[in-house]
């Protein structure tokens, strides 16, 4: 049985609903990059650099990446025949591939660097809010700020007292302040799990194009898999509870694309189980 024919039995409906899933989260890149956008405008008022962008964009620059390194994977485990992912293909591939893992660590990067802004926010005195200049901006979660105006100043004084942070003129309350860490937080922990289901897919390709049997990863692969999975779906729900939307979207998509590639590998592994044996290793 060939990935030719494998392909076979999916109905169009299948393969509809998983390019969908593909296109929605392209569509997501514009999203991010819109939310991003508005919250640069705050943080970088005095311009950007080439690590500011990095800061600045991250959920753009990484979505952007996995959208190209998903569409490698679904080219590498279904579309693409074994026998021609070589040569010069391969070596494309591979060159894409790396482009987008540099990106990819960098946004991870990009994730750590808005935590460490947001341990930059210490207590401050001003307590009275509308006697601030036209200049500070309220933070009231991740990437979302409100312009502190006579109108609005009474309705974001806290009792709980107010934080601010020394390089920017940004405030935030205690509540509002730890709800914003908690989410950049859970940015954190999401990319670094992503990082660990690419390196695990990565090995799934690379020992069903060498025809390798490996009996640790055979046997405990399946387990390891399905701890990163919790952590990413845990993420999810917990974007759901605090109610940012495109982060709960986001995440719920990347999930259903993930498992389409997953389904994709279990066919080709059943694939592959029906030709000559395969090399062993420990």
């Amino acid at each position: 049985m060939t990935k030719a024919l494998v392909k076979h039995f999916h109905s169009w409906g299948y393969q509809a609903f998983k390019y969908l899933i593909y296109g929605l989260l392209a569509y997501n890149i514009l999203l991010f990059f819109q939310e991003e956008s508005l919250a640069s405008e705050v943080i970088f008022v005095n311009g950007f650099s080439l690590t500011s962008i990095i800061e600045a964009f991250s959920s753009t620059i990484d979505t952007a990446a996995w959208v190209i390194l998903l569409l490698l994977f679904e080219l590498e485990t279904y579309v693409l025949e074994d026998e021609k992912i070589h040569g010069a293909t391969r070596w494309s591939l591979h060159g894409v591939r790396v482009f987008c893992y540099l990106f990819i660590l960098y946004a991870f990067y990009g994730y750590c660097t808005k935590l460490g802004l947001l341990s930059g926010f210490a207590p401050t005195a001003i307590s009275d809010l509308c006697n601030l200049d036209g200049k500070w901006q309220y933070m009231s979660s991740l990437n979302e700020y409100v312009q502190i105006t006579q109108q609005n100043c009474q309705g974001l004084a806290s009792t709980g007292g107010m934080f601010s942070h020394p390089e920017i003129s940004v405030l935030s309350n205690r509540d509002d302040l730890f709800a914003t860490k908690g989410l950049a937080w859970v940015d954190v922990i999401n990319a670094g799990a992503w990082l660990f289901v690419v390196l695990m897919l990565e090995l799934d390709v690379r020992i069903q194009l060498g025809h390798i049997h490996n009996n640790f990863w055979s046997r405990y692969s399946h387990v390891i898999k399905g701890a990163v999975y919790l952590v990413l779906l845990a993420a999810a729900i917990f974007w759901g509870f605090e109610g940012d939307f495109i982060d709960f979207w986001d995440a719920f998509l990347w999930l259903v694309a993930f498992f389409l590639i997953e389904l994709n590998v279990f066919e080709w592994q059943a694939e592959t189980a029906q030709q000559e044996p395969e090399v062993t290793t420990k």
